[in-house]
């Protein structure tokens, strides 16, 4: 009779084994072939195939250990016998494939929405936000990453990091006639916009209520009582000028009543901050929950309904990446290169995609929690 005594450590390892070959099932076709072809191997001795280099990566850019930390892990698993520094060259030479492989996990397992009604008529659609890096070690310091990405194709188009003491704001991006920038209510500010406005650009930004707008110049517009005409799901768009200083901008101001739950849901988040801080809200405020409010600079060859449903569409990308921060971590960035940063943030944001779609197929599929259509021979070996 045959010894079944298994070690612990052997059904680990055989775990860990089943689950690596589930993960990678997810991933577009041809990702290793274009692993070279990207430059992600290109004349490295370190790493043989690449599927050693992603599992070694990831181990970096998933886990958030350190390049130093992440050398040791490797070398005493047997992935792989490389230096710190190697290694940060290698997670430079990766930008590219990752954002490919973040690219085709999108298209094959979450398509976005149709975009072709901006890209057609000459807009370029970015979601610009802001998030904080805390560095672990003795020092401690924090840095904050203001960050561009391509709502089209996923791409981080521009990053910097700076201290914590920088606001976030649409001014501290690049604009180029024909960018259409997405804001949340961090980026709702006169002078923000006017600064998009001014450099050719055009804003989709959730509205905060105190916002200067007026109907006429020097004539204060009262959104408030337009709301309330609204039933739960309906629509309404408002033309407006927006002020900054004594200068006026025009601007539509895109409106839809909140499901009676989620209104609720709005307004207990806002209790719970007063009641954290110790002030009471204003009932304009709660009332104002129970709305969404998009501003936009856009004309009229864009719809109510299409600006709408593109800012649900920045808010699913956003989601990704919040996520991405509390669960994962966003330490480790190489402040001082531009390059490594945005490698960096496209492997944070393929690896945020993944989480996604994990999530969403093992809420779909049963009973083993992920789909085997679409994956190959090779991986269900």
């Amino acid at each position: 009779m045959k010894n079944t005594n298994v070690s612990k450590s052997e059904i680990s390892a055989r775990q860990m084994k089943m689950d690596w070959k589930a993960l990678i099932s997810f991933l577009p076709e041809g990702w290793k072939e274009k692993a070279r072809e990207l430059g992600a191997l290109s004349r490295n001795r370190k790493f043989m195939t690449a599927e050693t280099l992603l599992r070694v990566l990831l181990i970096h850019i998933g886990c958030g250990y350190s390049l130093r930390v992440t050398s040791a892990l490797s070398k005493e698993s047997g992935l792989a016998d490389v230096s710190d520094v190697a290694l940060l060259k290698r997670v430079r030479a990766c930008g590219d494939w990752f954002l490919w492989m973040a690219q085709g996990v999108m298209e094959k397992w979450r398509p976005p929405c149709n975009m072709r009604t901006f890209a057609d008529k000459g807009y370029d659609c970015r979601l610009v936000d802001g998030t904080t890096v805390e560095e672990p070690g003795a020092t401690g310091t924090t840095w904050k990453i203001h960050f561009s990405l391509s709502l089209e194709r996923l791409q981080c188009t521009e990053v910097h990091v700076t201290s914590p003491k920088t606001a976030e704001g649409f001014s501290n991006f690049s604009i180029k006639k024909g960018d259409v920038l997405f804001g949340d209510r961090g980026y709702s500010t006169a002078r923000d916009i006017f600064y998009v406005s001014q450099n050719g650009g055009y804003v989709i930004v959730r509205m905060i209520s105190i916002l200067p707008l007026y109907s006429l110049p020097g004539e204060r517009f009262e959104i408030l009582p337009e709301l309330r005409r609204l039933e739960t799901g309906e629509t309404a768009e408002f033309q407006v000028l927006l002020k900054n200083g004594s200068d006026y901008l025009e601007c539509r101001v895109c409106a839809i009543k909140k499901s009676h739950e989620a209104a609720e849901k709005a307004k207990k988040k806002i209790m719970r901050q007063a009641s954290k801080h110790s002030f009471s809200p204003r009932e304009s405020t709660l009332e104002f929950a129970e709305y969404v409010l998009v501003l936009t600079t856009l004309g009229d060859d864009v719809t109510c309904g299409e600006i709408l449903e593109m800012y649900r569409m920045r808010w699913q990308v956003e989601l990704a990446f919040k996520r991405l921060k509390s669960l994962l971590g966003l330490g480790h960035l190489k402040k001082t290169d531009q390059e490594g940063a945005k490698a960096w943030l496209h492997g944070k944001l393929f690896f945020a995609i993944l989480i996604e779609v994990f999530i969403r197929a093992s809420e779909s599929f049963s009973p083993w929690g992920y789909s085997v259509m679409g994956r190959t021979e090779e991986s269900l070996a």
